[in-house]
């Protein structure tokens, strides 16, 4: 797997920061090919210390993040819900997605028992609702309006369904569909 590791916000990578996201990286590396890449970003936000993890391959994405007020924790914790992501959904992976970059030859003893496997995932609730064509900052109105973290809308700039969303650091995310 090939690992970059970067910093945000002007954050300086230092050797031993690098170390220890290449080491604890190592535990889920097992799961993938050498042709898989890996992008780590450390940030600092105040006092929190971030450290994210985002693995694409073959059209779907592990993601995740981890905030501590110790970089090295956030590294080794972030690492440890990557590796949950893919075992808990790793029957999911395998049968529905026939992902054979991702190898699952892993112990069984390995596995641990709290990783419930979902083997279905279950709609609770369906709602509908007219999209109407609208401005990104009339959606980001509307979206706080109704108090939502998400909103789904038609773009009338571009005719296409858009999602905006609101970050964790307070600003607005924007989704749109490409072909």
């Amino acid at each position: 797997m090939r690992i970059s590791v970067s910093g945000r916000n002007g954050m300086m990578i230092t050797d031993g920061l690098r170390n220890a996201a290449l080491r604890s990286l190592n535990k889920v590396e097992k799961f993938f090919t050498e042709d898989t890449e890996a992008r780590v970003v450390l940030s600092v936000q105040k006092n929190n210390q971030i450290a994210e993890v985002t693995i694409p391959f073959k059209g779907m994405i592990f993601r995740a993040e981890e905030v501590s007020d110790d970089m090295y924790a956030s590294i080794d914790n972030v690492v440890d819900k990557l590796e949950k992501q893919i075992l808990k959904y790793k029957t999911k992976l395998k049968n529905n997605f026939a992902v054979e970059s991702i190898r699952f030859d892993v112990q069984q003893d390995y596995i641990k028992n709290d990783l419930s496997e979902e083997t279905e995932f279950e709609v609770v609730k369906t709602k509908r609702f007219p999209v109407k064509p609208m401005s990104v900052q009339e959606a980001i109105l509307q979206m706080n309006l109704l108090g939502h973290n998400f909103f789904v809308f038609t773009n009338s700039d571009t005719d296409d369904f858009t999602v905006v969303y609101k970050r964790k650091d307070g600003r607005y995310g924007l989704i749109e569909p490409t072909i």
